[in-house]
Formats: C-alpha cells, sequence, structure tokens
C-alpha cells in the first residue's frame, strides 16, 4: 500500500469512527441538566434519574446539574433510593472543570481521579472534591449550597 492509499485509508477509519460515536451518544439520554436555585439550594426531582424502558423502570448512576448561577457543574450520583452524593466538578488541584467516566471523576488537566463518592484517589490533586449536603422532599433532591 503506498502513503496515498494508506492516508486515505486512515481519514476513512476516522470518520466512520467519529460518525459512530456521535450516533451513539445521540441515542443515550442526556444526564446534563439545568435545574432551579430556589433560597440555597439546588431543586433535582428524582424523577430526572429514572429511565423507562417499558414497564421495566431502571435508574441513571448519575446527573450532572448546571446552574448560570455555580461556577461549575454538579455531579450527582444514586446509590440507592435513599443515598445520593453531590460533588462540585472542580479538581481540587488547579479548579480544572473534571469530566464523569462511569464511576470515576476525572481531571483532564492534570489526571487527577476522585471516586463516585469525591474520595481522591489519583493525585496530583491531594484533597477530595468539595461535598454537599442531600436531603429528599416530597420526590425531590434539595441539594445545600451553603
Amino acid at each position: 500500500m503506498n502513503r496515498k492509499q494508506f492516508l486515505k485509508t486512515c481519514g476513512f477509519g476516522c470518520l466512520a469512527g467519529i460518525a459512530g460515536v456521535t450516533l451513539l451518544q445521540s441515542c443515550a439520554s442526556s444526564q446534563i441538566l439545568s435545574r432551579e436555585i430556589k433560597d440555597s439550594d439546588l431543586l433535582v426531582p428524582i424523577s430526572d434519574f429514572i429511565i423507562q424502558k417499558g414497564t421495566k423502570t431502571e435508574f441513571k448512576k448519575y446527573i450532572i446539574i448546571q446552574n448560570e448561577i455555580l461556577k461549575a457543574p454538579i455531579c450527582v450520583y444514586r446509590f440507592d433510593t435513599n443515598d445520593y452524593c453531590a460533588m462540585f466538578m472542580l479538581c481540587t488541584h488547579q479548579g480544572a472543570e473534571l469530566q464523569v467516566f462511569g464511576d470515576k471523576l476525572q481531571c483532564p488537566a492534570h489526571g487527577s481521579e476522585f471516586s463516585n463518592r469525591g474520595i481522591l484517589e489519583n493525585g496530583p490533586a491531594n484533597t477530595d472534591l468539595r461535598k454537599f449536603p442531600v436531603a429528599i422532599e416530597n420526590n425531590i433532591l434539595k441539594i445545600s449550597l451553603k
């Protein structure tokens, strides 16, 4: 295979890969939501975690909440009916916005990793993530921003 054929083949392969990922992401239910802040609480309906598949009810592992007042999004993990963990998505190393990969939050800047409970697992960060108290009231998660 000559150089031109190789580059052409690689180009088509990359385009196919990008198209495939785009299609898969568009099929997934959105996990980034905008929610209101009332007083000092971020209000998140528990129904935001529900995925209805016919007669079967499943739950998202996490959702990401945004609000223009917040400096960064808040990631909320659901462990069971009454167990939620809300964390600020800013790395404790240099303040880069974190990315969620399943049960981990990762810093794209320097590679720090945190668990789905905000506990530091890999540096260079040296402290856990900021967590917010979560209360459940009338099927609404009240995330205290104080």
